[in-house]
Order: C-alpha cells, then structure tokens, then sequence
C-alpha cells in the first residue's frame, strides 16, 4: 500500500490544529490515527524533535517507510524513529540505524501546554513515556486542581499528576506498580520545578486505593500478601482513575469491562464531599451511557449522589468512528 496520499489528506485536516498546537508551546500529539484514517494498524506521531511511526499490524517496508518519511519531511525536518510493534506482544522488533538509535534511545524533552515531559522513544517498556489521547484529562486537571489535594492512581509517568501540581495543587500524590514509571514521573516533576508537591508511591493499586479509603486489605483466595506502603486514610478533592484494560494481582483483579466498580468504590470514598473524580476506560466495547450508568449506581449505592457530570473527549488529532472514541473519560463532582 502507498501511504503517501492517505497521509498527506490526514496532516491537511490538522492544519489549524497544528497552528492551535504551536500557539500552546505543545509538540507532541498524533498526525496520523491508521484504524480510522485509510491504513489499520499504522500509527504516526511527533514526540518534540521526532516522528514516531509504529505499526502494529504488518511490518513496513523500505519503500513504504521512504514515501512516509518523504510527507513528513515536508512537515518537519525531525528524526524518524521507526518502531515495528507487529510482533507478539507490541513489542518493538526492529532495529535501527546511525542517529535514529542513539536518539531512540536517549532520553528527550518535549511540552504540552508549556509543561515539559520527559520521552524515550525506545525503553525497556513499550510506550513513549505520555500517552498522547490523555492530553485533554492533563488539561482539565491543569485548570481545576488550584489548591486542591489530587490523588493520581495507575498514575504510570505521572503526566496527570504533573499537570495537577503545574495548575497549582497543593498536594499530589501518584501511585502506580512500577519504579521504572515513577522515575520518570520524578523527572518530569523536576523539569517543571512542582518536586515539593509531589509524591510518589510505588504500590499495587488495590492496597493503597483501600487503605485511603479506610477499608481492610485483602487478596484473591486467601493467597499470602506480600509487603505493600501503608497508607493513612485519606480524602482528596480531585481523584483520578485511569486503570489498564486487564491485570492481575495477589491483591485483586483489574477488569474494565466486568468490574470498573472494584476500583471505582474505594476510589470514589477517597474523594471528598463536593471533590471530583475522573473515570478512564479505554475498552471500545465498553459503551459509555451504560459505563456511566453503573458509576452513578455505584454512588448511589454508598449513599452520595452526583451534582455534575462533564465528558472530556479526545482531540481532533485523534479522529474516531461515529465520534464514538474508544477512550472514555468522564468527571464526576460527588456530594
């Protein structure tokens, strides 16, 4: 397939986006979305000083590469940094040549919003560092965390909770599984000078998420629970939860499609009368009035109920099908 004019269509679409982005100090965000814009599987990107392509489906050869790089070029004079993800597992299989690798590999700067972020566009994980859809999540965050205590789960990089203490938040704190993440998180505080407000607390989710909410710890069928942070009960004003599709623990099961309320119930009781918790799912299958349905169950359940609902849809560089993104996201102000 010549990617060349599905390519060259969808970076003519994103040219007031494009200016819009220039304006706010931001470049990174996505210039090609495949699955909706003519090429399944085919991802484009710009990460600061680079492109990023990644395909997940077929590998690309030369010739596909070399009309890609030639419409790019056009656009930007960045690095082109090549990751086929076809393989099992979307992990990166190809190996690249001269500066592309050593800058790959290097860690890199880049801004949205005037905030900077940290990048590798090659590690030992799978993605970039910033998912780039989440962009209007660390802008709402930005904008309404003034003063306010935030609690960040699945906070992985920690790009929410960064936006938070950049908007002024007087306390942030980012839980997420893995130091590799929260390393990153660290530096991407450093970066924007908000160290002091922020905290970071490696922990499986389901221990911390329970202990804030002053509820017991406990595992899947009696299984031996390992050491995990102790947390005092705590409320906040802002909570977000941005959980991965599936995963499993000793502690408990992450599942967005049979049981989003597992981790929506002790994350909603750390939130304070009147404060707001964002929801993330990002199950295509999963439809979003009856997602919301069972959220607002969920409070009515433990005797609150919601005084305002805001959707906060994807950007335009993330086109979708019918308007319907497979990221739903949703704030919700409890009493």
């Amino acid at each position: 397939m010549d990617f060349s004019k599905v390519l060259a269509e969808a970076m003519l679409k994103r040219q007031a986006f494009f200016a819009k982005a220039k304006l706010n100090n931001t470049d990174c965000y996505r210039v090609f979305h495949g699955t909706v814009e003519g090429a399944n599987g085919l991802n484009i990107d710009r990460y600061g000083d680079a492109w990023l392509v990644q395909s997940f489906h077929d590998t690309l050869n030369e010739d596909q590469l070399k009309q890609i790089t030639h419409v790019l070029a056009q656009h930007g004079d960045y690095f082109v940094v090549y990751n086929d993800r076809s393989q099992k597992n979307s992990r990166v299989a190809n190996n690249l040549v001269n500066e592309a690798q050593d800058y790959a590999m290097s860690e890199q700067v880049m801004h949205e919003n005037g905030i900077a972020f940290t990048t590798k566009l090659r590690h030992e994980g799978q993605d970039p560092l910033l998912f780039l859809d989440m962009r209007i999540g660390r802008e709402y965050m930005q904008k309404h965390s003034h003063n306010k205590a935030v609690l960040n789960l699945f906070s992985y990089t920690c790009g929410i909770g960064t936006a938070a203490a950049v908007g002024g938040a007087k306390r942030v704190m980012n839980v997420d599984f893995s130091s590799f993440a929260l390393a990153a998180g660290q530096k991407n505080a450093a970066l924007n000078k908000v160290e002091s407000v922020c905290e970071f607390v490696q922990s499986d989710a389901f221990p911390a998420l329970r202990q804030l909410a002053g509820l017991p710890v406990g595992g899947r069928r009696n299984q031996k629970l390992p050491k995990f942070p102790k947390l005092a009960k705590t409320t906040f004003d802002l909570v977000f939860l941005d959980p991965p599709r599936f995963a499993k623990s000793v502690f408990g099961v992450v599942d967005l499609i049979n049981d989003y309320q597992g981790l929506f119930k002790p994350a909603m009781l750390t939130t304070k009368a009147g404060g707001t918790i964002v929801c993330c799912n990002n199950v295509a299958k999963v439809e979003r009035q009856s997602w919301l349905d069972s959220l607002v169950r969920c409070v009515e359940k433990q005797g609150r109920k919601i005084i305002n609902i805001e959707w906060l849809d994807c950007y335009q560089d993330f086109p979708s099908f019918d308007d319907n993104h497979p990221l739903k996201i949703v704030a919700l102000t409890i009493d």
